[in-house]
């Protein structure tokens, strides 16, 4: 029995010394050097105890060595948890209590902050410096160059990626080796991917876009990528543009707040863009606006497309064919994708609006410890409900219209209100709040929180602020705080968040 997802990507390695990964200085790995510095990583994990079915959290900056310990927990059978960087130890305890790794690596930075979580959640640290240094650098180091992947079948698990509730819990979403590779491979050939192609990658690498869709079908392309800390316009410009011995760019992939930004750079033009053959958008709605704005800047249409962490991609704009701005194409091949009726499931016809749901190999397995919360999420025929409003048009494209979720995009990251009302509602003096997202220039969409404060008590903006600092990441930050006596209901008590999104979004 072979390794179903890593020996994949082995076979279609067109050349062991193509570069693989080459930074900005022009720092190269080749795909010879991929392969034995994840075998070492493997040999590393096998020797702190990760056997078959093990999770390996991970909370790591992003760096190549993050992409070969991926890789080394698929070679080992284990099951790859990435983190946020932003998670506080607050939330990653949640994570280490309920997913049960077997142990959990990170910057050395992190590990005195964490100390108090993982001991709770009895999980070891291991520490991987940002150099040639760390205790699983250590291992991995003094490890052989080779190693026998173990054997994994189609179906078992390859990662679980935690997804905020509206519950306030969060759920781990299982994704097997042929979800992440039968995605990849339907990528590849949908989006035209050759060995010839240079990925700019400057997503982050913790989330399903930077580490399955853009790393993955990089892996099975047999392509390179020019690997970047974080987005930075002037950088990505740069990776555009021809250099001496080093890599130029062919794609990129981006949240819609890559691309209103580098429409702010001046250097933005059709011959800046002349070797690139595409622009990919997606994790966040991208406006109509930037699309044609980008396209009279450029020449070149951007290409959007829909995916979740359950779903991975679900559906694409054509390569060739019109992309069409506020639409995000057709379903891939494989996937079957319909609009239906959200109580009974029944399918609508052509500009009906209803819930999204899909089906085919690129759906998760369901969520880790939630077969009641699985099982409600899937219909009896086995689609998936995605928890998303849209519909199909005249012309077969599929259009993205809300979120039956309250789910807030801000610059790719997903943000669920009632995780950020919970704590806000458990501060002194706070009676109740409501969580929204506003439009947003740069990132889409901006938190914000409508508060209700017990009468007479001091709490004020500051205050909340401070006390959420330490409870929920940056990017779950309201940026603004607005105090009401009430919030506004219906006839069943619930709150009108859309009267506070009119009220509060002009």
């Amino acid at each position: 029995m072979s390794n179903h997802l890593f020996d994949l990507i082995a076979s279609r390695i067109p050349d062991p010394e193509k570069i693989f990964i080459q930074s900005l200085d022009g720092a190269s790995i080749s795909y010879r050097q991929m392969l034995s510095a994840s075998a070492r990583y493997a040999h590393a994990l096998v020797a702190l105890g990760v056997e078959p079915g093990d999770r390996v959290a991970m909370q790591m900056e992003k760096s190549p060595s993050f992409l070969f310990i991926y890789l080394a927990c698929v070679r080992a059978g284990a099951v790859f948890l990435p983190l946020n960087t932003a998670y506080t130890p607050h939330e990653v305890g949640y994570f280490l209590s309920d997913a049960q790794p077997k142990l959990i690596v990170c910057d050395p930075e992190r590990a005195d902050s964490l100390a108090d979580a993982a001991a709770q959640a009895d999980v070891r640290i291991v520490v991987h410096g940002h150099g040639q240094d760390g205790e699983l650098y250590d291992l991995a180091a003094a490890s052989p160059p080779d190693f026998s992947n173990v054997a994994r079948g189609a179906g078992d698990l390859a990662a679980i990626l935690y997804t905020s509730g509206t519950t306030g819990r969060s759920k781990g979403a299982m994704l097997s080796h042929d979800n992440l590779a039968s995605n990849a491979l339907t990528l590849v050939e949908y989006w035209r991917f050759t060995p010839e192609d240079v990925l700019i990658h400057a997503l982050p690498v913790y989330h399903t876009h930077g580490l399955f869709v853009a790393t993955n079908t990089i892996l099975l392309c047999g392509g390179s990528m020019i690997f970047m800390p974080k987005f930075s316009g002037p950088q990505i410009l740069e990776a555009m543009s021809a250099r001496p011995d080093r890599l130029r760019g062919t794609v990129l992939m981006g949240v819609p707040t890559f691309y209103t930004r580098l429409l702010d750079e001046p250097g933005l033009n059709r011959e800046a863009c002349a070797h690139m053959r595409l622009f990919i958008s997606g994790s966040a709605p991208l406006l109509a606006e930037t699309h044609r704005a980008f396209s009279e800047r450029t020449g070149q249409a951007i290409l959007e497309r829909y995916g979740m962490t359950e779903t991975n991609m679900s559906t694409s704009n054509p390569y060739d064919g019109a992309r069409v701005a506020g639409t995000v194409g057709f379903p891939l091949p494989g996937v079957s994708l319909r609009v239906a009726d959200p109580e009974t499931g029944a399918a609508l016809p052509k500009g009906e609006i209803g819930m999204i749901e899909v089906k085919g190999p690129n759906v998760f397995t369901g969520y880790w410890l939630m077969p009641e919360k699985t099982a409600s999420e899937f219909r009896p025929d086995g689609f998936f409900i995605t928890g998303d409003l849209g519909l199909i048009d005249d012309d077969g494209y599929v259009r993205i219209v809300g979120r039956g979720k309250d789910l807030i995009i801000s610059g790719g990251l997903n943000i669920y209100p009632k995780e950020v009302e919970h704590e806000i509602d458990s501060l002194p003096g706070v009676v109740e709040s409501a969580v929204i997202g506003l439009p947003d220039p740069d990132f889409g969409e901006a938190v914000a929180a409508i508060v209700v404060r017990e009468k007479g008590a001091a709490i004020d903006e500051a205050a909340i602020r401070a006390a959420l600092q330490d409870r929920l990441a940056k990017f779950k930050w309201p940026k603004a705080i607005y105090f009401v006596e009430e919030l506004p209901r219906n006839t069943m008590g619930k709150v009108q968040k859309n009267v506070l999104r009119a009220n509060y979004g002009a």
